[in-house]
């Protein structure tokens, strides 16, 4: 038999099958013997198209955060445009939890990964941000980010005081005053606290600036 006209493997159809293991069964289960056995080839013929399980997992976080929105950087004032940022990132890992472990404790790599923050930086400096502040500022907003990517995917009520409502009235109360969007109310809330804050803390280093001048 000759060779197939269309090769059976290719870092696309790679990246996808590991996608929908991280998906389907999690974190556990991604191995390269894993994403061959899912696309009935041997784990060698994957290093015809990646290197290595590194360089297959920045491909992964490519695709993840493709959806987030990085535009509004170039046409919001950078607090308006990290609102923005900030759902849409959430969303882009909600679609994806079983992702965030993994894609959170590697060394960020990947170049599209790179040229967003840049954007979220070039913003912040050219608002006034001391551009040592930047990235520390972006990885609080970020990690309270993925908690609530988790939070999407967890059951609507948390607090479950069924059979103890007496000895906790005031939280029985609270908790039966969800509306079912606890998971949204409680992001939004504190999105807005965090930004209300590291508003008024560029505030007073652009204060202190002007106070020196």
């Amino acid at each position: 038999m000759g060779r197939p006209k269309v090769a059976i493997l290719s870092t696309v159809g790679i990246v996808k099958a590991a996608i929908e293991i991280l998906d389907r069964e999690g974190e556990d289960e991604f191995t390269l013997s894993r994403v061959a056995d899912r696309l009935g080839v041997k784990t060698s013929s994957l290093y015809n198209h990646i290197r290595s399980k590194d360089e297959l997992v920045e491909l992964i976080r490519e695709v993840v955060v493709e959806p987030i929105d990085t535009e509004a950087f170039r046409r919001l004032p950078w607090d308006e445009a990290m609102l923005v940022w900030a759902r849409s990132y959430r969303s882009a890992f909600a679609a994806h939890p079983n992702s965030i472990k993994l894609l959170s404790t590697r060394a960020i790599r990947a170049p599209i990964v790179l040229q967003m923050y840049e954007q979220e930086v070039s913003s912040m400096v050219g608002a006034g941000w001391p551009v040592e502040d930047c990235v520390p500022v972006i990885n609080a907003i970020e990690n309270f980010i993925l908690g609530s990517a988790l939070d999407l995917v967890a059951p609507t009520v948390m607090i479950d005081t069924d059979g103890r409502s007496d000895e906790v009235p005031l939280l029985t109360k609270a908790v039966k005053r969800d509306d079912g969007k606890r998971a949204d109310g409680a992001f939004e809330i504190g999105l807005t606290a965090l930004i209300d804050g590291f508003r008024m803390r560029l505030r007073s280093f652009v204060d202190s600036f002007d106070d020196r001048s």
